[in-house]
């Protein structure tokens, strides 16, 4: 019986994040608006 290990979503993240590179400042720019935005959302989301 050999537990799956899980995986850190912390550490998920960060790769993620890694595997995106923009390709200029206004692209770079965006990607860092896009994260922002989802942050935004999903702490409304935990107020409601």
């Amino acid at each position: 019986m050999s537990k799956k290990p899980k995986v850190d979503k912390n550490l998920q993240n960060t790769v993620d994040e890694l595997d995106r590179n923009p390709v200029n400042s206004k692209h770079a720019a965006e990607l860092q608006q896009d994260q922002d935005d989802r942050r935004k959302r999903s702490s409304r989301q935990n107020y409601n």
